[in-house]
Protein backbone atom coordinates (compact mmCIF):
# COMPACT_ATOMS: atom_id res chain seq x y z
CA UNK A 1 0.00 0.00 0.00
CA UNK A 2 1.37 3.56 -1.13
CA UNK A 3 1.72 6.02 1.53
CA UNK A 4 0.44 9.77 0.70
CA UNK A 5 1.71 11.42 3.92
CA UNK A 6 1.08 15.23 3.20
CA UNK A 7 -1.98 16.91 2.94
CA UNK A 8 -3.32 21.04 3.22
CA UNK A 9 -7.00 20.82 3.96
CA UNK A 10 -9.46 23.81 4.56
CA UNK A 11 -11.99 23.38 7.17
CA UNK A 12 -14.85 25.36 7.75
CA UNK A 13 -17.83 24.61 10.26
CA UNK A 14 -21.70 26.04 9.69
CA UNK A 15 -22.99 29.64 10.55
CA UNK A 16 -25.32 29.45 13.99
CA UNK A 17 -28.89 30.23 12.38
CA UNK A 18 -30.52 33.69 12.84
CA UNK A 19 -32.76 34.41 15.85
CA UNK A 20 -36.71 35.03 14.40
CA UNK A 21 -38.68 38.06 14.42
CA UNK A 22 -42.14 36.70 15.19
CA UNK A 23 -45.36 37.40 17.43
CA UNK A 24 -48.49 35.07 17.91
CA UNK A 25 -50.95 35.89 15.85
CA UNK A 26 -54.14 33.52 16.98
CA UNK A 27 -57.32 33.60 17.30
CA UNK A 28 -58.58 34.51 21.09
CA UNK A 29 -54.81 35.40 21.47
CA UNK A 30 -55.35 39.35 20.87
CA UNK A 31 -51.89 40.63 22.55
CA UNK A 32 -49.77 37.27 21.76
CA UNK A 33 -46.63 38.86 22.11
CA UNK A 34 -42.92 38.20 20.26
CA UNK A 35 -42.78 34.57 19.68
CA UNK A 36 -39.82 34.50 17.57
CA UNK A 37 -37.40 31.37 18.00
CA UNK A 38 -33.63 30.49 18.37
CA UNK A 39 -31.42 29.77 15.73
CA UNK A 40 -29.77 26.35 15.45
CA UNK A 41 -25.77 26.17 16.37
CA UNK A 42 -24.06 25.77 13.13
CA UNK A 43 -22.42 22.21 12.33
CA UNK A 44 -18.86 21.67 13.47
CA UNK A 45 -15.84 19.78 12.08
CA UNK A 46 -14.15 16.86 13.24
CA UNK A 47 -11.14 15.48 12.87
CA UNK A 48 -10.95 11.34 14.12
CA UNK A 49 -8.58 8.96 13.55
CA UNK A 50 -9.74 5.60 12.10
CA UNK A 51 -7.75 1.85 11.89
CA UNK A 52 -9.35 1.39 8.52
CA UNK A 53 -7.07 4.40 7.22
CA UNK A 54 -3.65 3.76 6.16
CA UNK A 55 -2.96 6.88 3.48
CA UNK A 56 -4.07 10.33 3.28
CA UNK A 57 -4.97 9.30 -0.28
CA UNK A 58 -8.64 11.13 0.32
CA UNK A 59 -7.27 14.11 0.56
CA UNK A 60 -5.51 14.37 -2.84
CA UNK A 61 -8.31 15.70 -4.72
CA UNK A 62 -10.41 17.10 -1.93
CA UNK A 63 -9.38 20.32 -0.33
CA UNK A 64 -12.04 21.93 1.14
CA UNK A 65 -14.46 20.59 3.86
CA UNK A 66 -17.93 22.41 4.76
CA UNK A 67 -20.38 21.80 8.07
CA UNK A 68 -24.09 22.51 7.08
CA UNK A 69 -25.68 26.16 8.61
CA UNK A 70 -28.02 25.92 11.33
CA UNK A 71 -31.42 26.94 10.41
CA UNK A 72 -33.00 30.15 11.23
CA UNK A 73 -35.49 30.19 14.13
CA UNK A 74 -39.06 30.31 13.55
CA UNK A 75 -42.30 31.53 14.40
CA UNK A 76 -44.17 30.12 17.81
CA UNK A 77 -41.22 29.78 19.68
CA UNK A 78 -39.56 27.15 17.28
CA UNK A 79 -35.89 27.22 17.23
CA UNK A 80 -34.10 26.17 13.95
CA UNK A 81 -32.25 23.00 14.04
CA UNK A 82 -28.57 22.90 14.49
CA UNK A 83 -26.20 22.03 10.99
CA UNK A 84 -24.81 18.33 10.87
CA UNK A 85 -21.53 18.21 11.71
CA UNK A 86 -18.91 17.15 9.22
CA UNK A 87 -16.30 14.05 10.42
CA UNK A 88 -13.23 14.12 8.36
CA UNK A 89 -11.33 10.50 8.90
CA UNK A 90 -7.63 10.12 8.82
CA UNK A 91 -5.71 7.36 9.72
CA UNK A 92 -3.70 7.05 13.19
CA UNK A 93 -0.62 8.67 13.06
CA UNK A 94 -1.98 11.65 11.41
CA UNK A 95 -0.21 14.92 13.25
CA UNK A 96 -2.37 18.63 12.44
CA UNK A 97 -0.84 21.93 12.31
CA UNK A 98 -2.25 25.32 11.53
CA UNK A 99 -0.67 26.64 8.24
CA UNK A 100 -0.51 30.40 9.64
CA UNK A 101 1.24 29.73 12.66
CA UNK A 102 3.16 26.42 11.66
CA UNK A 103 2.13 25.11 15.29
CA UNK A 104 1.40 21.24 16.38
CA UNK A 105 -2.10 21.82 17.28
CA UNK A 106 -2.76 17.79 18.00
CA UNK A 107 -1.61 14.04 17.19
CA UNK A 108 -3.36 11.22 16.50
CA UNK A 109 -1.61 8.24 17.38
CA UNK A 110 -4.56 5.90 18.37
CA UNK A 111 -7.85 4.87 16.04
CA UNK A 112 -11.08 6.33 17.27
CA UNK A 113 -9.28 9.86 19.10
CA UNK A 114 -11.41 12.88 17.53
CA UNK A 115 -10.92 16.85 17.86
CA UNK A 116 -13.40 19.63 16.95
CA UNK A 117 -11.49 21.30 15.04
CA UNK A 118 -13.94 23.99 13.44
CA UNK A 119 -16.59 24.67 16.26
CA UNK A 120 -19.99 25.24 14.84
CA UNK A 121 -21.53 29.10 15.18
CA UNK A 122 -23.95 29.35 18.25
CA UNK A 123 -27.44 30.35 17.26
CA UNK A 124 -28.66 33.94 17.43
CA UNK A 125 -31.59 34.40 19.71
CA UNK A 126 -35.31 35.17 18.44
CA UNK A 127 -36.94 38.29 19.68
CA UNK A 128 -38.91 36.73 22.56
CA UNK A 129 -35.68 37.08 23.89
CA UNK A 130 -35.94 41.01 24.03
CA UNK A 131 -38.63 41.68 25.40
CA UNK A 132 -38.84 44.08 28.47
CA UNK A 133 -41.14 45.69 31.34
CA UNK A 134 -40.76 49.05 28.43
CA UNK A 135 -40.69 47.41 25.36
CA UNK A 136 -43.55 44.86 24.87
CA UNK A 137 -42.96 44.22 21.89
CA UNK A 138 -38.88 44.25 20.25
CA UNK A 139 -38.97 44.44 16.35
CA UNK A 140 -34.96 42.55 16.31
CA UNK A 141 -33.35 39.43 16.74
CA UNK A 142 -29.77 38.37 17.18
CA UNK A 143 -27.73 37.10 14.29
CA UNK A 144 -26.25 33.53 14.63
CA UNK A 145 -23.07 33.68 15.29
CA UNK A 146 -20.27 33.35 12.45
CA UNK A 147 -18.30 30.25 11.59
CA UNK A 148 -14.85 29.17 12.01
CA UNK A 149 -12.45 28.44 8.81
CA UNK A 150 -9.03 26.92 9.31
CA UNK A 151 -6.63 25.70 7.12
CA UNK A 152 -4.84 22.75 8.46
CA UNK A 153 -1.74 20.90 7.41
CA UNK A 154 -2.12 17.24 7.64
CA UNK A 155 0.98 15.27 7.88
CA UNK A 156 1.47 11.19 8.34
CA UNK A 157 4.21 9.53 10.19
CA UNK A 158 3.84 6.08 9.43
CA UNK A 159 2.68 3.88 12.59
CA UNK A 160 4.17 0.66 11.66
CA UNK A 161 6.14 -1.83 13.63
CA UNK A 162 9.10 -2.50 11.60
CA UNK A 163 11.01 0.11 9.37
CA UNK A 164 12.96 -0.74 6.12
CA UNK A 165 15.91 1.60 5.53
CA UNK A 166 18.61 1.45 3.58
CA UNK A 167 20.41 3.10 0.48
CA UNK A 168 17.99 3.31 -2.97
CA UNK A 169 17.89 0.66 -4.55
CA UNK A 170 19.07 -2.04 -1.77
CA UNK A 171 15.69 -4.33 -2.21
CA UNK A 172 13.64 -2.83 0.73
CA UNK A 173 10.39 -2.84 -1.91
CA UNK A 174 11.84 -6.27 -2.70
CA UNK A 175 11.47 -7.76 0.20
CA UNK A 176 8.53 -6.10 1.28
CA UNK A 177 6.74 -7.78 -1.47
CA UNK A 178 8.23 -11.32 -0.93
CA UNK A 179 6.95 -11.15 2.95
CA UNK A 180 3.64 -9.66 2.96
CA UNK A 181 0.97 -9.32 -0.07
CA UNK A 182 2.11 -5.53 -0.24
CA UNK A 183 3.00 -4.70 -3.96
CA UNK A 184 5.01 -1.89 -4.07
CA UNK A 185 6.91 -0.67 -7.75
CA UNK A 186 9.71 -2.81 -8.18
CA UNK A 187 12.69 -1.70 -10.72
CA UNK A 188 16.46 -2.10 -11.43
CA UNK A 189 17.22 1.89 -10.67
CA UNK A 190 17.36 3.98 -7.65
CA UNK A 191 14.36 6.09 -6.14
CA UNK A 192 12.01 3.64 -7.58
CA UNK A 193 9.82 4.10 -4.49
CA UNK A 194 9.00 8.00 -3.49
CA UNK A 195 6.57 7.28 -0.74
CA UNK A 196 6.11 4.79 1.93
CA UNK A 197 4.48 1.61 1.95
CA UNK A 198 3.15 -0.67 4.09
CA UNK A 199 2.85 -4.95 4.51
CA UNK A 200 1.22 -6.83 6.87
CA UNK A 201 3.16 -9.77 8.00
CA UNK A 202 0.79 -12.48 9.15
CA UNK A 203 1.41 -16.02 11.49
CA UNK A 204 -0.49 -19.07 11.53
CA UNK A 205 -0.62 -18.55 15.55
CA UNK A 206 -2.45 -15.27 14.77
CA UNK A 207 0.18 -12.70 15.36
CA UNK A 208 2.01 -10.67 13.38
CA UNK A 209 3.34 -7.16 12.95
CA UNK A 210 3.10 -4.26 10.32
CA UNK A 211 5.99 -3.46 8.03
CA UNK A 212 7.30 0.08 6.68
CA UNK A 213 9.58 0.15 3.47
CA UNK A 214 10.64 3.55 3.39
CA UNK A 215 12.26 5.37 0.27
CA UNK A 216 15.70 4.95 -0.09
CA UNK A 217 17.56 7.73 1.82
CA UNK A 218 20.71 9.60 0.96
CA UNK A 219 24.07 10.90 2.66
CA UNK A 220 22.62 14.57 4.02
CA UNK A 221 19.31 13.21 4.10
CA UNK A 222 19.06 14.47 8.23
CA UNK A 223 19.84 17.69 7.26
CA UNK A 224 16.87 17.61 4.34
CA UNK A 225 18.89 16.77 0.98
CA UNK A 226 16.34 15.36 -1.26
CA UNK A 227 13.55 14.26 0.32
CA UNK A 228 15.25 13.11 3.36
CA UNK A 229 13.41 14.69 6.77
CA UNK A 230 10.26 13.62 5.03
CA UNK A 231 11.72 10.20 4.66
CA UNK A 232 12.89 9.76 8.49
CA UNK A 233 9.97 11.21 10.06
CA UNK A 234 8.40 7.75 9.08
CA UNK A 235 10.83 5.80 10.79
CA UNK A 236 10.41 8.24 14.25
CA UNK A 237 7.71 5.80 15.40
CA UNK A 238 8.79 2.04 14.26
CA UNK A 239 9.53 0.26 17.30
CA UNK A 240 12.63 -2.19 15.15
CA UNK A 241 14.93 -0.85 11.65
CA UNK A 242 15.82 -3.65 9.63
CA UNK A 243 18.79 -1.91 7.94
CA UNK A 244 19.31 -3.42 4.47
CA UNK A 245 22.68 -3.35 2.87
CA UNK A 246 23.26 -4.11 -1.24
CA UNK A 247 26.07 -7.26 -1.06
CA UNK A 248 26.27 -6.70 -4.46
CA UNK A 249 27.50 -2.64 -4.14
CA UNK A 250 31.20 -2.14 -4.98
CA UNK A 251 31.59 -0.60 -1.11
CA UNK A 252 29.03 -2.08 1.06
CA UNK A 253 30.47 -0.74 4.09
CA UNK A 254 30.74 2.71 2.98
CA UNK A 255 27.01 2.09 2.69
CA UNK A 256 25.88 1.07 5.75
CA UNK A 257 28.16 3.50 7.86
CA UNK A 258 26.18 6.94 5.54
CA UNK A 259 23.04 4.93 6.95
CA UNK A 260 23.92 4.76 10.51
CA UNK A 261 25.68 8.17 10.79
CA UNK A 262 21.29 10.10 9.03
CA UNK A 263 20.04 7.90 11.65
CA UNK A 264 22.23 9.79 14.04
CA UNK A 265 22.41 12.94 12.74
CA UNK A 266 18.42 13.11 12.70
CA UNK A 267 17.27 15.25 15.87
CA UNK A 268 15.15 11.78 17.01
CA UNK A 269 17.94 10.17 17.59
CA UNK A 270 17.25 6.95 14.99
CA UNK A 271 20.27 5.53 15.56
CA UNK A 272 19.63 4.70 19.11
CA UNK A 273 16.32 1.95 18.37
CA UNK A 274 17.29 -1.71 17.97
CA UNK A 275 18.15 -2.27 14.05
CA UNK A 276 18.75 -5.98 12.60
CA UNK A 277 21.21 -5.91 10.11
CA UNK A 278 20.31 -7.76 6.72
CA UNK A 279 22.74 -8.23 3.95
CA UNK A 280 20.43 -9.07 0.70
CA UNK A 281 21.26 -9.62 -3.03
CA UNK A 282 23.28 -12.90 -1.79
CA UNK A 283 22.05 -14.64 -4.76
CA UNK A 284 24.78 -12.14 -6.88
CA UNK A 285 26.93 -13.09 -4.76
CA UNK A 286 29.55 -16.42 -4.73
CA UNK A 287 29.17 -18.07 -1.07
CA UNK A 288 32.41 -17.53 -0.24
CA UNK A 289 31.99 -13.86 -0.63
CA UNK A 290 28.96 -14.07 1.15
CA UNK A 291 30.67 -15.61 4.19
CA UNK A 292 33.71 -12.67 4.11
CA UNK A 293 31.06 -9.93 4.03
CA UNK A 294 29.04 -11.67 7.03
CA UNK A 295 31.91 -11.93 9.12
CA UNK A 296 33.05 -8.38 8.11
CA UNK A 297 29.88 -6.88 9.45
CA UNK A 298 29.70 -9.33 12.43
CA UNK A 299 32.94 -7.68 13.60
CA UNK A 300 31.75 -4.39 12.94
CA UNK A 301 28.49 -4.33 15.03
CA UNK A 302 29.16 -6.57 17.17
CA UNK A 303 25.90 -8.18 16.34
CA UNK A 304 24.45 -11.32 13.98
CA UNK A 305 24.26 -10.50 10.70
CA UNK A 306 21.28 -11.78 8.62
CA UNK A 307 22.00 -13.12 4.85
CA UNK A 308 18.91 -13.02 2.10
CA UNK A 309 17.58 -12.78 -1.31
CA UNK A 310 14.50 -11.12 -1.67
CA UNK A 311 14.60 -11.96 -5.33
CA UNK A 312 14.67 -15.55 -5.09
CA UNK A 313 13.08 -15.33 -1.26
CA UNK A 314 16.38 -16.84 0.35
CA UNK A 315 16.74 -16.57 4.10
CA UNK A 316 13.57 -14.33 3.93
CA UNK A 317 10.98 -16.00 6.23
CA UNK A 318 14.43 -16.35 8.87
CA UNK A 319 14.87 -13.15 8.92
CA UNK A 320 10.65 -12.56 9.64
CA UNK A 321 11.03 -15.13 12.64
CA UNK A 322 13.92 -12.90 13.61
CA UNK A 323 11.97 -9.99 13.58
CA UNK A 324 9.12 -11.38 15.36
CA UNK A 325 11.36 -12.40 18.18
CA UNK A 326 12.74 -9.10 18.32
CA UNK A 327 9.58 -7.16 18.76
CA UNK A 328 8.50 -9.76 21.63
CA UNK A 329 11.60 -8.11 23.66
CA UNK A 330 9.87 -3.95 22.99
CA UNK A 331 6.78 -2.18 24.70
CA UNK A 332 4.08 -1.20 21.84
CA UNK A 333 4.71 2.16 20.02
CA UNK A 334 4.15 4.57 22.19
CA UNK A 335 1.24 7.33 22.49
CA UNK A 336 2.02 10.73 21.79
CA UNK A 337 3.09 13.29 24.77
CA UNK A 338 0.95 16.33 23.06
CA UNK A 339 -2.12 16.16 24.70
CA UNK A 340 -5.76 15.60 22.41
CA UNK A 341 -7.77 18.32 23.00
CA UNK A 342 -11.20 17.74 22.88
CA UNK A 343 -11.97 20.89 20.56
CA UNK A 344 -9.59 23.23 19.53
CA UNK A 345 -10.47 27.17 20.99
CA UNK A 346 -12.36 29.52 18.44
CA UNK A 347 -9.60 31.78 16.74
CA UNK A 348 -10.02 35.51 18.74
CA UNK A 349 -11.88 37.02 15.80
CA UNK A 350 -13.24 40.89 16.96
CA UNK A 351 -16.24 41.32 15.08
CA UNK A 352 -16.27 45.23 16.16
CA UNK A 353 -13.87 45.71 13.63
CA UNK A 354 -15.12 47.71 10.58
CA UNK A 355 -14.10 50.29 8.09
CA UNK A 356 -14.69 53.46 6.79
CA UNK A 357 -14.02 55.03 3.42
CA UNK A 358 -15.60 57.43 1.10
CA UNK A 359 -16.63 55.73 -2.67
CA UNK A 360 -18.14 58.56 -5.33
CA UNK A 361 -19.12 60.98 -2.30
CA UNK A 362 -20.95 58.02 -0.45
CA UNK A 363 -19.99 57.17 2.91
CA UNK A 364 -19.59 53.17 3.29
CA UNK A 365 -19.14 51.30 6.55
CA UNK A 366 -17.83 47.34 6.47
CA UNK A 367 -18.65 45.11 8.85
CA UNK A 368 -19.83 42.03 9.47
CA UNK A 369 -21.49 42.50 12.75
CA UNK A 370 -23.42 45.14 11.66
CA UNK A 371 -24.47 44.06 8.85
CA UNK A 372 -25.49 40.79 10.10
CA UNK A 373 -27.36 42.96 12.61
CA UNK A 374 -28.94 44.82 10.22
CA UNK A 375 -30.75 42.17 8.43
CA UNK A 376 -32.48 41.22 11.78
CA UNK A 377 -33.40 44.51 12.74
CA UNK A 378 -36.84 45.83 11.51
CA UNK A 379 -35.86 49.98 10.77
CA UNK A 380 -38.93 50.67 10.61
CA UNK A 381 -39.78 50.52 14.59
CA UNK A 382 -37.72 52.88 16.22
CA UNK A 383 -36.95 50.96 19.46
CA UNK A 384 -35.16 48.41 16.66
CA UNK A 385 -33.51 51.98 15.39
CA UNK A 386 -32.36 53.26 18.28
CA UNK A 387 -30.81 49.77 19.01
CA UNK A 388 -29.03 49.78 15.43
CA UNK A 389 -28.08 53.09 16.18
CA UNK A 390 -26.42 52.82 19.56
CA UNK A 391 -24.41 49.65 18.30
CA UNK A 392 -22.78 51.73 16.10
CA UNK A 393 -21.60 54.32 18.64
CA UNK A 394 -20.95 51.21 20.73
CA UNK A 395 -18.53 49.90 17.75
CA UNK A 396 -16.90 53.40 17.40
CA UNK A 397 -18.55 53.80 14.19
CA UNK A 398 -20.36 57.03 14.66
CA UNK A 399 -16.68 58.60 15.73
CA UNK A 400 -15.51 57.40 12.76
CA UNK A 401 -17.35 58.62 10.09
CA UNK A 402 -16.93 62.43 11.61
CA UNK A 403 -13.27 61.44 11.35
CA UNK A 404 -13.26 60.61 7.63
CA UNK A 405 -14.70 63.86 7.30
CA UNK A 406 -18.64 62.89 7.05
CA UNK A 407 -20.74 66.07 8.02
CA UNK A 408 -24.77 66.41 8.13
CA UNK A 409 -26.49 65.29 4.75
CA UNK A 410 -24.24 63.07 3.82
CA UNK A 411 -24.73 59.43 2.89
CA UNK A 412 -23.68 56.46 4.34
CA UNK A 413 -24.25 53.10 3.39
CA UNK A 414 -24.34 50.22 5.19
CA UNK A 415 -24.48 46.78 3.80
CA UNK A 416 -28.17 47.45 1.64
CA UNK A 417 -29.22 50.68 3.80
CA UNK A 418 -28.30 54.30 2.83
CA UNK A 419 -29.09 56.64 5.40
CA UNK A 420 -28.07 60.73 5.76
CA UNK A 421 -25.41 61.17 8.47
CA UNK A 422 -27.02 63.45 11.16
Amino acid sequence: MKIIDHAEITVSSGDGGNGAVAFRREKHVPNGGPSGGDGGRGGAVIIESSANLHTLLDFRYQHRFKAEHGKNGGIKNLHGRGGEDLVILVPPGTQVRDKESGKMLFDLTRAGQRVIVAPGGKGGKGNAHFVTAVYQAPRYAEPGEPGVQRVLVLELKTIADVGLVGLPNAGKSSLLAAVSAARPKIANYPFTTLRPNLGSIRFPEGDGFVMADIPGLIEGASEGIGLGHDFLRHVERTRLLVHLVDMSDPDPVENYRVIQKELANYPAKLSDKKQILVLNKSDLKLPEEVEELKQIFEKLTGEPVQVISAATQQGTQVLIRTIQQQLALFPPIPESELEVPESLPRPDKDFSQFEVFLDKEIYVVESEALERLLNLSDLQDSRALQRFHKQMEKMGVIDALKEAGASSGDTVRIGWLEFDYL
